[in-house]
């Protein structure tokens, strides 16, 4: 699903955030080219989940961005879901072959140990943060970078970093080891989607 070396930029998603209909910013967040699209709901009740995530399926696949749900395993593995990340505790406990019926398979982890974990369970990558101060999470100091190195520096798999990752700190990020990064708020609230990607991407160092 990410065969391409380059640095990639993830959507999360987090329709509270939204200012619009959340279909309406999804179909602008995906036609803006993002490496990736997490449907990351968690609030919501199974039956609900999985209906957004067929409408978010279709979005995404309309615009030929991958489509990873997220936190809801067995909604996941009934709509053939190629892809699927989960907090590390709910991914230990599916069984091998449940965690088998998908191609990627991705978790959030906070430690060495948790990337550890997500290795022996067979991710594919992982999510590390969160990396700087961010409004999701108030009050909480971001692991910051050399916790980033850290990771990235015993990974076997693609890192992607999350946590209050912007323009201004991403060549820092790319910089520390990550193969990409996970944004929310922003994407969720920017006035043009499309345009906070060319930032994005304008603002990393070309590499040879």
């Amino acid at each position: 699903m990410f065969n391409s070396n380059t640095f990639k930029l993830i959507c999360v998603t987090n329709r509270r955030l939204c200012r619009e209909d959340f279909s309406l910013r999804l179909a602008k967040i995906a036609a803006a080219g993002p490496d990736a699209i997490i449907l990351r709901e968690k609030d919501l009740p199974a039956a609900a989940y999985r209906r957004l995530a067929e409408q978010a399926q279709a979005i995404c696949g309309e615009y030929g961005v991958p489509c990873l749900l997220h936190g809801f395993a067995r909604q996941a593995a009934e709509l053939g879901a190629p892809a699927l990340h989960l907090p590390l505790p709910q991914l230990a406990r599916l069984s091998e072959a449940e965690r088998r019926r998908f191609a990627c398979l991705g978790a959030s982890c906070h430690s060495l140990a948790d990337l550890q974990a997500a290795q022996r369970l067979g991710c594919s990558y992982i999510t590390a943060g969160h990396i700087f101060a961010t409004a999701c999470k108030q009050g909480q100091p971001g692991r910051g970078l050399f916790f980033l190195q850290q990771i990235c520096a015993a990974a076997q798999v693609p890192v992607w970093a999350i946590g209050g990752i912007a323009a201004a700190n991403l060549a820092q990020v790319q910089a520390a080891g990550a193969a990409g990064a996970c944004l929310m708020s922003s994407l969720m609230t920017c006035p043009e989607p499309a345009a906070l990607i060319q930032l994005l991407r304008s603002s990393l160092p070309e590499r040879a």
